[in-house]
């Protein structure tokens, strides 16, 4: 018992270690942001599904926020539908690279 303890110990270490030396490359990003500039690269855009709300622009926005609002709602903890099938169809590595991207472009907060 002891050793299964052991190894399951040190299974899970190996997992916090890969997940922490995942890191967001901006240049990556670019090429994954397709499904997001649809409503979030257009400044004043309001959303009907599930309901009318305004979407936000993200450009300059922390690349931690970004990533855990993806872990969000690929984990269920964040409840918008279009959100949690988009965050679900990416790995660890496109959300770091997405929200690395994003991160580095221009804020823009000129919403209308």
């Amino acid at each position: 018992m002891k050793k299964i303890f052991a190894l399951l110990v040190l299974a899970g270490s190996f997992n916090v270690a890969a997940a922490a030396d995942i890191v967001g490359n901006p240049k990556a990003g670019a090429a994954k942001v397709e499904m997001c500039i649809g409503c979030h690269g257009i400044p004043g855009y309001k959303a009907t599904f599930p309901e009318v709300f305004r979407v936000p622009m993200i450009g300059g926005q922390s690349a931690k926020y970004i990533e855990n609002a993806l872990q969000g709602y690929k984990k269920g903890e964040r409840k918008h539908p279009t959100m949690r099938g988009i965050a679900l169809s990416m790995s660890d590595q496109d959300i770091a690279d997405v929200a690395a991207y994003y991160a580095q472009q221009p804020s823009n907060t000129a919403q209308k």
